[in-house]
């Protein structure tokens, strides 16, 4: 499984939502949402600032993910980022690979 990181930002009517239901339950929404998907949730927190929540799940590949994010932007309570993490392993393998550029004015 590919791991992400979920940004959400509430909207007004979002934030109405969670402060009637909890953060609890909104947790509890996500992580059903992404078992449902195949997935599992690694963490969940609140934030203050530029960002509401940060999640990082684990995915069964980038389709379920952009399933997430369109479903939630859709429903329109939160609009929600979604980054693919890679491992350091993962970026060593990355590093190795051989890449045919050429960089713009060469």
């Amino acid at each position: 499984m590919a791991k992400y990181l979920i940004r959400a930002n509430y909207t007004l009517n979002g934030t109405k939502g969670l402060m009637e239901k909890g953060g609890s339950a909104r947790r509890a929404a996500v992580e059903q949402m992404l078992t449902d998907l195949g997935g599992k949730m690694e963490s969940f927190y609140f934030a203050f600032g530029e960002t509401d929540v940060f999640i990082i799940a684990d995915l069964p590949d980038a389709k379920s993910a952009a399933a997430v994010s369109v479903t939630v932007n859709a429903a329109g309570g939160a609009q929600v980022t979604t980054t693919p993490l890679m491992t350091p392993e993962e970026m060593d393998e990355a590093c190795k690979k051989s890449v045919r550029y050429r960089a713009p004015g060469a």
